[in-house]
């Protein structure tokens, strides 16, 4: 992670003299070991980055050591980028395999997503999914128990991209880029991408990359079945920041402190 101070934040120093709220002797947890314990750095090196001037508390800079404050409300950033700082948030990737429904229980018995996080739930964890990928769509799908951020990620205000690799029966020509970028229409109204690439083509197929902040429902499919040529295999590679790399279907992984506090920023937290 990058820790050059971002322009926005290079005139915030004239608000530190007025300072955070101080909270009464005795409570809330020292600011550095917070730090420590949200995996900014080690104690000391959080110390360093307080005397830098690069970290914030509510907005305001931050030079004393020792500051005191709540976790559970405090809005800590370390070089403009926000420090998630609350222990009990959870924040997972999932590669979501084909033929799993996205909800948390399903009624007909199908394999869901709640059947892979049944011992997070079961040991009280309360995770939601953000967003949902059809039983046919395989690819990245977030889980956590913030709801502020899952409902923001959702909210179409807020423009989080989505990438997809499509695989599409017949061989996409170029003008059909144009054709997406410039927009679609649904029987729900118009739609187009932001990003269109073809991969590959060959022996009648093609594979497409996708990228698109449209979260209708089949949004991709129908899109690439408008232009003639229907999909037969859909991935979600990214969300925002976030990517599905070479995770495994079927497997969890913890964001990283870099793509949660992107994540926060991409949806102005």
């Amino acid at each position: 992670m990058s820790f050059a101070k971002p322009a926005r934040h290079q005139n915030a120093e004239p608000a530190e003299a007025a300072g955070p709220k101080k909270l009464p002797w005795g409570e809330g947890e020292r600011l550095q070991k917070v730090l420590a314990k949200a995996g900014v750095a080690s104690r000391r090196a959080a110390e360093e980055l307080i005397e830098q001037g690069r970290v914030e508390v509510d907005g305001l800079v931050v030079r004393e050591q020792g500051l005191r404050i709540d976790p559970e409300t405090a809005v800590v950033r370390v070089d403009g980028v926000r420090v998630v700082v609350r222990d009990e948030q959870v924040y997972l990737a999932l590669n979501k395999p084909k033929g799993f429904q996205s909800t948390m229980s399903d009624e007909l018995g199908r394999p869901c997503v709640g059947d892979i996080v049944a011992e997070r739930v079961m040991a009280g964890q309360r995770l939601f999914h953000v967003g949902r990928l059809d039983a046919d769509t395989e690819g990245l799908l977030l889980l956590t128990n913030d709801g502020e951020l899952a409902h923001r990620l959702m909210h179409p205000s807020f423009q989080v991209s989505k990438t997809y690799l499509a695989t599409v029966n017949g061989e996409v020509q170029r003008h059909i880029g144009k054709q997406l970028r410039d927009g679609v229409e649904l029987e729900d109204g118009p739609a187009k991408v932001d990003q269109f690439q073809v991969l590959e083509v060959g022996e009648g197929r093609s594979l497409v990359k996708v990228v698109l902040h449209e979260g209708r429902k089949h949004i991709v499919r129908r899109l690439l079945d408008a232009v003639g040529h229907p999909v037969t295999a859909l991935v979600r590679t990214h969300i925002g920041p976030v990517a599905i790399g070479d995770q495994r279907p079927g497997t969890l992984r913890v964001l990283g402190r870099d793509e949660i506090g992107k994540l926060y920023e991409a949806v102005s937290l």
